[in-house]
């Protein structure tokens, strides 16, 4: 039997909700990379000859997450997703409009500099 969502309490928003970290992320990709692999039904030996990539590193990459990036984009480029590496950092992002007016004042600069006012993340 099926149990229905109480909408009445608002945490049911929360079901299934998990805050990414960097470890689950290098994971996600690993698993992602696998799976297009055997798509193309490409071995570890294989795609580790493709890419110049240790067929070690290849597995641990798999298993782990754990890669160095030259590595990565070598195993992205031997797969043909070489494009969407090389474009992760591209388009600017923003959070707030205050985010959006910074990133519209320092386009072309070259050199991040501290703001007048204190940042907490120096």
């Amino acid at each position: 039997m099926n149990n229905p969502i109480n909408t009445d309490n608002f945490l049911y928003l929360l079901d299934g909700f998990e805050l990414e970290t960097a470890e689950g992320i290098a994971q996600q990709i690993a698993d992602d990379f696998r799976k297009r692999r055997v798509e193309k039904n490409i071995t570890r030996s294989r795609i580790a000859e493709m890419s110049g990539v240790p067929l070690s590193s290849v597995a641990r990459f798999e298993q782990k997450g754990l890669i160095s990036f030259e590595s990565l984009v070598r195993l992205a480029m031997a797969l043909g997703y070489a494009p969407e590496v090389k474009n992760i950092f591209s388009s600017p992002k923003f959070n707030t409009m205050e985010e959006l007016n910074i990133i519209r004042n320092k386009r072309g600069d070259k050199r991040a500099y501290p703001s007048k006012k204190k940042d907490n993340n120096e």
